[in-house]
Protein backbone atom coordinates (compact mmCIF):
# COMPACT_ATOMS: atom_id res chain seq x y z
CA UNK A 1 0.00 0.00 0.00
CA UNK A 2 2.78 2.33 0.72
CA UNK A 3 5.25 1.55 -2.24
CA UNK A 4 1.63 2.11 -4.50
CA UNK A 5 1.70 5.89 -2.69
CA UNK A 6 5.30 6.22 -2.72
CA UNK A 7 4.82 5.57 -6.79
CA UNK A 8 1.58 7.50 -6.90
CA UNK A 9 3.72 10.95 -5.15
CA UNK A 10 7.30 10.22 -7.28
CA UNK A 11 4.62 10.34 -10.44
CA UNK A 12 2.99 12.95 -9.29
CA UNK A 13 6.10 15.38 -8.53
CA UNK A 14 7.97 14.47 -11.77
CA UNK A 15 5.17 15.36 -13.40
CA UNK A 16 4.65 18.82 -12.16
CA UNK A 17 8.50 19.57 -12.61
CA UNK A 18 8.20 18.15 -16.48
CA UNK A 19 5.20 20.95 -16.67
CA UNK A 20 6.81 23.40 -15.21
CA UNK A 21 10.22 23.52 -16.72
CA UNK A 22 9.47 25.42 -19.64
CA UNK A 23 8.83 28.07 -17.02
CA UNK A 24 11.34 27.99 -15.44
CA UNK A 25 13.83 27.97 -18.67
CA UNK A 26 11.94 31.18 -19.58
CA UNK A 27 11.96 32.78 -16.54
CA UNK A 28 14.68 35.29 -18.01
CA UNK A 29 11.87 36.64 -20.29
CA UNK A 30 9.51 37.89 -18.16
CA UNK A 31 8.81 41.49 -17.14
CA UNK A 32 9.67 43.39 -14.14
CA UNK A 33 6.16 43.51 -13.21
CA UNK A 34 5.10 39.93 -13.22
CA UNK A 35 2.53 40.63 -15.95
CA UNK A 36 -0.94 39.17 -15.18
CA UNK A 37 0.07 36.34 -12.94
CA UNK A 38 1.73 39.27 -11.24
CA UNK A 39 -0.50 41.24 -10.93
CA UNK A 40 -2.92 38.42 -9.94
CA UNK A 41 -0.67 37.70 -6.85
CA UNK A 42 -0.73 41.15 -5.92
CA UNK A 43 -4.45 41.12 -5.76
CA UNK A 44 -4.62 37.93 -3.71
CA UNK A 45 -1.33 39.54 -1.10
CA UNK A 46 -3.91 42.29 -1.46
CA UNK A 47 -6.77 40.70 -0.70
CA UNK A 48 -5.54 38.74 2.66
CA UNK A 49 -3.56 41.31 3.93
CA UNK A 50 -6.56 44.14 3.76
CA UNK A 51 -9.72 42.21 4.32
CA UNK A 52 -8.88 37.97 5.35
CA UNK A 53 -7.09 39.14 8.12
CA UNK A 54 -8.35 42.22 9.86
CA UNK A 55 -11.60 40.08 9.28
CA UNK A 56 -10.40 37.45 11.22
CA UNK A 57 -8.07 39.00 14.15
CA UNK A 58 -11.73 40.96 14.72
CA UNK A 59 -13.79 37.61 15.13
CA UNK A 60 -10.82 36.59 17.50
CA UNK A 61 -11.07 39.88 19.51
CA UNK A 62 -14.21 39.13 19.48
CA UNK A 63 -13.91 35.68 20.90
CA UNK A 64 -11.70 37.18 23.43
CA UNK A 65 -13.99 39.51 24.71
CA UNK A 66 -16.87 36.95 25.32
CA UNK A 67 -13.87 34.69 27.09
CA UNK A 68 -12.96 37.46 29.52
CA UNK A 69 -16.97 38.44 29.84
CA UNK A 70 -17.51 34.58 30.86
CA UNK A 71 -14.47 33.94 33.41
CA UNK A 72 -15.00 37.60 35.07
CA UNK A 73 -18.74 38.56 34.87
CA UNK A 74 -20.44 35.34 34.36
CA UNK A 75 -18.31 33.30 35.93
CA UNK A 76 -18.36 34.37 39.26
CA UNK A 77 -20.57 32.15 40.83
CA UNK A 78 -20.47 29.54 37.87
CA UNK A 79 -17.62 27.28 38.02
CA UNK A 80 -18.52 25.85 34.57
CA UNK A 81 -18.78 29.32 32.82
CA UNK A 82 -15.17 30.37 34.79
CA UNK A 83 -13.46 27.05 33.03
CA UNK A 84 -15.37 28.05 30.02
CA UNK A 85 -13.94 31.41 29.65
CA UNK A 86 -10.38 30.44 30.51
CA UNK A 87 -10.61 28.00 27.77
CA UNK A 88 -11.79 30.69 24.87
CA UNK A 89 -9.41 33.70 26.28
CA UNK A 90 -6.70 30.48 25.72
CA UNK A 91 -7.41 29.74 22.67
CA UNK A 92 -8.05 33.24 21.18
CA UNK A 93 -4.61 34.01 22.19
CA UNK A 94 -3.15 30.99 20.48
CA UNK A 95 -5.60 32.36 17.52
CA UNK A 96 -3.71 35.91 17.55
CA UNK A 97 -0.31 34.07 17.48
CA UNK A 98 -1.40 31.81 14.58
CA UNK A 99 -2.72 34.62 12.95
CA UNK A 100 0.11 37.09 13.52
CA UNK A 101 2.70 34.47 12.40
CA UNK A 102 0.80 33.68 9.30
CA UNK A 103 0.71 37.83 8.35
CA UNK A 104 4.40 38.19 9.11
CA UNK A 105 5.20 35.06 6.72
CA UNK A 106 2.72 36.77 4.38
CA UNK A 107 5.00 39.71 4.28
CA UNK A 108 8.37 37.74 3.94
CA UNK A 109 7.42 35.76 1.32
CA UNK A 110 5.80 39.45 -0.86
CA UNK A 111 8.73 41.56 0.64
CA UNK A 112 11.37 38.71 -0.41
CA UNK A 113 9.59 37.94 -3.78
CA UNK A 114 9.01 41.50 -4.80
CA UNK A 115 5.27 40.90 -5.15
CA UNK A 116 4.90 43.76 -1.98
CA UNK A 117 1.74 46.43 -2.50
CA UNK A 118 3.75 49.56 -4.66
CA UNK A 119 1.22 52.23 -4.00
CA UNK A 120 1.84 52.14 -0.02
CA UNK A 121 4.04 54.44 0.39
CA UNK A 122 5.86 56.53 3.96
CA UNK A 123 3.81 59.50 3.52
CA UNK A 124 0.28 56.89 3.84
CA UNK A 125 1.16 55.66 6.85
CA UNK A 126 -0.95 57.24 9.92
CA UNK A 127 1.35 59.03 12.37
CA UNK A 128 0.86 61.07 15.61
CA UNK A 129 0.26 64.91 15.47
CA UNK A 130 3.34 66.70 15.66
CA UNK A 131 5.28 64.13 14.28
Amino acid sequence: MTKTITTGVSALVAATAALLLPAFALAGNFDASGGDFGQFLRNVIGFINGIIIPFILGVGFLFFVWGMFLYFIKGGADDDAKSQGKSLIIYATAGFVLIFTFWGLIELLTRSTGFQDQTLDAQFIPRAPGL
